[in-house]
């Protein structure tokens, strides 16, 4: 295996790295009309939703952009498109990105020749500790300056990287959701193979206990030793396995049911919910009282089950939303005897915030820019353990940013 491990005290080996021009996250379709703003502005998620700038009786907590967060990142780096960020027992940040996505201009050093004296991709899993410094880096392609081609770090690393988690006892899961990925890797914080599930180029639709289609995300149950996969842009389900083995253990579909890979209609605002998750399935959380949260993306919902599949209940978020949907990760985060969870929302770039059991929206914030505290298609949301949120960015927004807790 040839891995490389970049960290702090140690940038001592020569790494090359390059570019690749093309968006891996498709750009939208031309957009259907937007509701009327005051539509936009008031509109139902379960309850009505509320402006982030008035928060007065709602009795959510209220965050502001730390524009510090994090520190300048050593070697002369860059980063891709950020397709997933996640907090782990130190609260320390993970991100995972795609340097395929940076272009030409963006790494004018690696050019052949050099166009210009920045940047440099960084790999592809990046880690800082809580102030935002940089701890270490590993994984993914690199890029030959002098043939002009990426060379992966390892065998059947994800073409197209999306999703991070990091488990109890400090495993890093990665999923990918390229055309022919279907894979999810457990890696030890070094950046250690230890599993792979999953085959590249292999998809058995929905139903296949062995093959995934596309994967999204990932969430662990270390005391029950397995690991939830939200399967993903192809397949429609949630599927389980044995963290250690990679056994399967069970999968489920919309509401419970077995998931069925036939046509769908597209959704519509107002009809009638889809019998099957409309994907991509992209989002996943566990809760420690047993339950599993669902992002269903472009049908805009939240599915709650219990662990072994039971449907729970549905939450509409945003139903306005068409083509990208709006539901795009999930967080959990409690704090001063209150119970929240966070939705990441790419296509009104934004972050719901509700109320977790009423499963109402409260509030709100964000906003389309590329300021301290807008987004650009914002993919990922973690939280630490003193309530402070981390986003992610893909598109062309290609950052994370951090917002401090400051009411709560």
């Amino acid at each position: 295996m040839n891995k490389k491990l970049w960290t702090a005290a140690a940038l001592a080996a020569s790494m090359l790295f390059g570019v690749a021009g093309c968006s891996q996250e498709t750009p939208p379709a031309p957009a259907e009309a937007p509701p009327p703003a005051d539509e936009a502005d008031s509109g139902v998620a379960v309850a009505d939703a509320v402006e982030a700038e008035d928060t007065a009786g709602t009795g959510a907590p209220r965050y502001e952009v730390d524009a510090s967060w994090p520190g300048e990142l050593p070697e002369n780096w860059i980063l891709g498109q950020v397709a997933g960020i996640a907090v782990d027992s130190s609260d320390h940040v993970w991100l995972v990105h795609r340097p395929r996505t940076i272009t030409a201009h963006e790494a004018a050093a690696v050019q052949n020749p050099p166009t210009a004296d920045c940047c440099t991709p960084a790999p592809s899993v990046v880690e800082f500790d809580a102030d935002g410094q940089f701890v270490q880096a590993w994984g993914g392609p690199t890029w030959d300056q002098a043939s002009g081609a990426w060379i992966d770090s390892e065998d059947d690393w994800p073409f197209n990287e999306h999703g991070i988690f990091v488990d109890a006892e400090d495993n890093v899961w990665l999923a990918g959701n390229g055309d022919t990925d279907h894979i999810v890797l457990k890696m030890s914080r070094d950046g250690e193979r230890l599993l792979t599930i999953g085959r590249v180029g292999e998809n058995g639709g929905s139903n296949d206990t062995e093959r995934l289609g596309r994967p999204a995300d990932v969430y662990t149950d270390v005391d029950a030793r397995e690991v939830y996969v939200a399967d993903g842009y192809l397949n429609r389900r949630v599927v389980v396995f044995n963290m250690d083995t990679g056994a399967y253990k069970r999968h489920w579909g919309a509401y419970g049911n077995v998931p069925s890979d036939d046509p769908l209609p597209a959704y519509e605002p107002g009809g009638e919910p889809l019998a099957d998750f409309s994907g991509p399935v992209h989002g996943i959380e566990l809760t420690s009282d047993g339950l599993v949260y669902v992002a269903d993306r472009t049908s805009n919902r939240i599915q709650v089950f219990e662990r072994d599949g039971t449907f729970v209940s549905e939450h509409i978020v945003a139903p306005w939303t068409l083509d990208q949907g709006a539901t795009w990760d999930i967080e959990r985060a409690a704090f001063a005897d209150e119970d929240w969870l966070f939705v990441s929302d790419g296509h009104n770039k934004r972050i719901w915030i509700l109320d977790r059991e009423s499963m109402e929206v409260v509030n709100s914030f964000g906003r389309g820019g590329r300021q301290a505290g807008q987004f650009e298609w914002v993919h990922n949301i973690a939280a630490d353990s003193q309530g402070n949120l981390y986003t992610s960015e893909v598109n062309t927004g290609k950052r994370v940013q951090k917002f401090r807790l400051v009411a709560e």
